[in-house]
Parts: structure tokens; sequence; C-alpha cells
């Protein structure tokens, strides 16, 4: 089962290492993983996506919360989350197919960030199955290049229903 963990930690020197070797130590591989400041000082959010067992996925958890420089510790598995990445596509666009490859880039509500002869570069965020249609689209004129960000997820705020 696929799992998102955010998680707050102090900004110093070796927290990451730590905790990708929580996961390592465990055999579990990091999908994705994202860290950027928060708007307290000095503490940063980690986004960290990962495919295993509940279980096993649990003890991390547990073991993530012992760390002294871990604050916060949320599995979003179970609860209602926005998930965004962020990729960065280069595909062939010879000029009998360039006009098709903007329609379905605009569909997508994507954005061309670069522009040459015989190639474009687009610019999409979403969720994994937007990104991944995306790619199966565009497979078929040439990908010449691809870049992801990897996850970013949030909790979503309460909402009735």
């Amino acid at each position: 089962m696929r799992h998102v963990l955010s998680v707050l930690v102090e900004n110093e020197p070796g927290v990451l290492s730590r905790v990708a070797g929580l996961f390592s130590g465990r055999g579990f591989n990091i999908e994705s993983l994202n860290v950027g400041p928060t708007l307290e000082p000095g503490v940063s959010i980690m986004t960290i996506t990962t495919i295993g067992d509940d279980h096993i996925v649990e003890q991390i958890v547990k073991q993530l919360r012992k760390l002294i420089s871990v604050i916060k510790v949320v599995d979003l598995t179970s609860q209602k989350y926005v998930e965004r990445e962020i990729v960065l596509l280069k595909v062939c666009a010879k000029d009998e197919y360039r006009a098709e490859i903007l329609r379905i880039v605009d569909i997508f509500r994507c954005k061309v960030v670069d522009v040459s002869p015989d190639e474009l570069t687009v610019e999409i965020t979403g969720d994994q199955g937007k990104i991944k249609a995306l790619i199966n689209l565009l497979k078929r004129f040439g990908i010449k290049d691809f870049v992801r960000s990897g996850v970013v997820a949030m909790k979503r705020s309460m909402q009735l229903d």
C-alpha cells in the first residue's frame, strides 16, 4: 500500500540522513521525498511517499516520533488530503505535430516553459493520475527527458459532507 507521511522536523544537519536511515534499516524504499521550510523559522516539513506493509510503516512512524529533531509525524494515508507534484517534460515537437501537442497541453492546463525548433518543454502540476495520463498521451511524439519533484501533500481542511 502507498503511504504519504508528513514529517515536521527541526532544520538542522543530519536530520534527513537519520530519517532516511529508518527506512533503509527496515528495507523500505522512499518513493519520493520533498523537504521545505515552514512559516516557523528553523522548522522544515518533509513529505515522504513509500509503498509498503501497513504494519512496517506504522513501526517506522513510531521510530520517527522518537527522533529528537522530529516534531510531528502524520500518516496522511488514512485521512483526506491534497497531493500535488510538478513535472517538467521535454517532448519532440516537429512542425506537423506541434499544434496537436499544444492542444493536449492546453486540455491538461499545462504551461509551455521553453520552446526550440524541434521540441517543447512543458510544466504540469497535478496528482499522479493527471501526470500519468499526460505522459501516456505525449509518449507517441517522443519524450526526450523529464524530471519530477515528488509529491507534496497537506491534510484537507475540515469539510461538511
